[in-house]
């Protein structure tokens, strides 16, 4: 029971990433449909973001209420059929309407799992936990691709809407699994269901610049999954279909990295493996930088950005019972979320109109500013808490 359990969270986390990666590959083509800018993309990507924000705020409340099973599969089925709307949208207006369920299911699911995951299981866990994560995003571009080349866009978000929904009946089907850790969840004891809150959070030494770190990777992070497509179209001049296709690499990179890093794990500490991966990421920024016609060295730094950003999501959470305690854990884990969230938020649609109004060609410097600003913000923490 213990490993099927593993193994359901795995999938609810290969779901959770399966719809990370379609916008930016498809919007390439989904712009020149609609007849819209380039920017316009950072507008659904804020949106969704927003409703993720307002969800991870709210998911110490809905976990302790009704549990972490049911927050999995109703954040499923509400992605699934956000989705499905997405394959059906004619415009750009109802693509917005629907960037907010879609935002608020990723939310949930992200908080409520990464603390479960963090209480329960060892760093190992946590990384091939967003290993999957890796995998949801690997799929997606390559669904996307195939729907390129022989369908349309609609089609690959339909695609990507059926297996969601599978994967939610999937779990709704086993919500007895999650009884083996039951009594190690605490959820009726008088302690574990005390309510922090966010300001009872923001008090505890070392969280504000662990979140302001946070919101850094993540507006780095997700500026490389929504413009990497457009910046090899736009800078480097492939065509939309193979810059879909090798969007891929950067994910590749990244479910990769947090395979191989589960096993460091067993050598290395959080911060040390987080000062691997930033180098590594800055090294596949550099390359990306690099001004020659070819195309080669900014795939390679794709991949390799991919690569280096692979450990310091999960390294982060992962630390954070053991740097703040168990029993705060879940409220700053939401509340990490949705500084992520909000980093996802702002800052790539602010690169699309930055882009709009000068050049894409400033992809990797964003990357590359805003990993040395996380990797600066994770020192500070880690020095406040181990102060204590």
């Amino acid at each position: 029971m213990y490993t099927l359990l593993l193994a359901l969270i795995y999938l609810a986390f290969i779901s959770l990433g399966l719809p990370d990666s379609l916008l930016g590959t498809a919007w390439p083509v989904m712009r020149i449909e609609f007849g819209l800018p380039m920017s316009y993309a950072g507008i659904i990507s804020m949106i969704i973001s927003g409703g993720t924000i307002v969800s991870s705020l709210m998911s110490e409340r809905l976990t302790k209420k009704l549990g972490t099973p049911a927050v999995t599969v109703a954040s499923v089925f509400l992605t699934a059929v956000s989705l499905f709307g997405f394959s059906v949208s004619k415009s750009f207006l109802p693509l917005c309407f629907l960037a907010v369920p879609y935002g608020l299911g990723a939310g949930a699911i992200d908080a409520a799992l990464n603390n479960y995951v963090a209480v329960h299981y060892n760093s190992r866990h946590m990384s091939w936990l967003h290993c999957f994560w890796g995998v949801g995003t690997i799929i997606s571009p390559y669904v996307m691709s195939l729907a390129l080349t022989y369908s349309s866009w609609n089609t690959g978000y339909l695609t990507v809407s059926v297996i969601q929904v599978t994967i939610a009946l999937i779990l709704l089907c086993t919500l007895g699994v999650w009884r083996v850790n039951a009594k190690k969840d605490g959820l009726d004891s008088e302690g574990s269901s005390r309510i922090i809150g966010i300001s009872g959070a923001l008090r505890i030494k070392g969280v504000p610049t662990l979140l302001f770190g946070f919101f850094a990777y993540c507006a780095a992070e997700a500026i490389a999954m929504l413009w990497s497509a457009s910046y090899l179209v736009e800078a480097r001049g492939l065509s939309e279909e193979i810059a879909a296709s090798l969007t891929s690499l950067f994910f590749i990179g990244m479910t990769l990295g947090r395979f191989i890093n589960g096993f460091l794990t067993a050598k290395l500490q959080d911060g040390a493996i987080i000062r691997i991966g930033t180098a590594v990421s800055a090294v596949g920024a550099l390359l990306v930088i690099i001004p020659i016609d070819s195309p080669i060295t900014a795939i390679v730094g794709l991949g390799l950005i991919g690569l280096g950003f692979a450990p310091i999501y999960p390294s982060i959470i992962h630390s954070t019972p053991a740097n703040f305690g168990k029993e705060n854990s879940e409220a700053i884990i939401g509340i990490q979320m949705a500084s992520a969230y909000l980093g996802t938020t702002l800052m790539p649609p602010l690169f699309g109109v930055i882009a709009d109004l000068s050049t894409i060609k400033l992809f990797p410097i964003f990357i590359l500013g805003f990993t040395a600003l996380m990797i600066v913000m994770v020192e500070i923490t880690a020095k406040k808490t181990s102060s204590d």
